[in-house]
């Protein structure tokens, strides 16, 4: 499934697994790691919160870049597969719901086990994009947007990689243009914020195409409330992840 042995289960998993009835997979987006996740819980209600770590970044960095969301997702299932051994889910924002959706197609291809559900946050569907502010955006641009976000000071050395990092990730968003929406054998929530400037909440509607369970939920915020993890979020994954729907 992948393009060679997959790297051990450790390097994607900077957190150690508990031993919790149900587990939901978070995906960083664009330009991130798994450290976007530090604020967010080890678990909500018996549901583990298990931050993924991508290739070319932070502890990753020497790494290569994953290339597509294609293979990306190919990788995820080939290291994460021994993981998925109980009810699991999968959390994607913004280009990550993308990679998201990615990984549960190739597990459906491969007749491997579904995630119970996938929560999509600020993303249109994969056949109406790609799409996103990012996607015009110049190197400076970028990395003035990553200036803008991180909480501490950037040296001049450590902003160019992780710009070069956002640069191979928005080109891998902007190539990412699949052929027709694969009908998922899972439910969907997707989740909008009220008063995100980026994906405003009607523009998710899409999604219904993807699932014959679709869920829309609408939390207050704006595109970067996530990363506090708000009680009404993670109220989400655990009523999702124990929904029997």
């Amino acid at each position: 499934m992948t393009s060679g042995s997959p790297l051990p289960m450790r390097r994607w998993l900077p957190r150690p697994l508990p031993d919790t009835p149900t587990r939901v997979f978070c995906l960083p987006y664009s330009g991130a790691g798994a450290s976007m996740f530090a604020r967010w819980p080890d678990a909500a209600d018996g549901t583990a919160l298990c931050p993924v770590q991508l290739p070319g970044r932070e502890n990753r960095l020497r790494e290569p870049h994953f290339g597509t969301y294609e293979q990306l997702a190919r990788d995820v299932v080939g290291a994460l597969l021994p993981a998925m051994d109980r009810p699991f889910g999968l959390f994607g924002h913004c280009s990550s719901a993308l990679i998201v959706y990615e990984i549960a197609v190739a597990l459906r291809r491969e007749g491997l086990p579904m995630p119970r559900r996938l929560f999509l946050s600020s993303q249109v569907a994969p056949h109406e994009g790609p799409y996103g502010s990012y996607l015009t955006m110049t190197d400076e641009q970028l990395r003035a947007e990553l200036v803008a976000l991180s909480d501490s000071e950037l040296d001049d050395t450590v902003l160019d990689l992780v710009t070069e990092t956002l640069r191979a990730d928005v080109e891998a968003n902007k190539a990412y243009r699949p052929a027709a929406p694969v009908l998922l054998d899972t439910s969907i929530t997707t989740i909008g914020w009220t008063d995100d400037q980026e994906v405003a909440p009607e523009l998710m509607s899409g999604w219904d195409q993807y699932a014959e369970k679709v869920h829309r939920v609408v939390l207050p915020g704006v595109h970067h409330t996530f990363l506090g993890a708000p009680a009404a979020l993670l109220h989400q994954f655990a009523e999702g992840m124990a929904a029997d729907d």
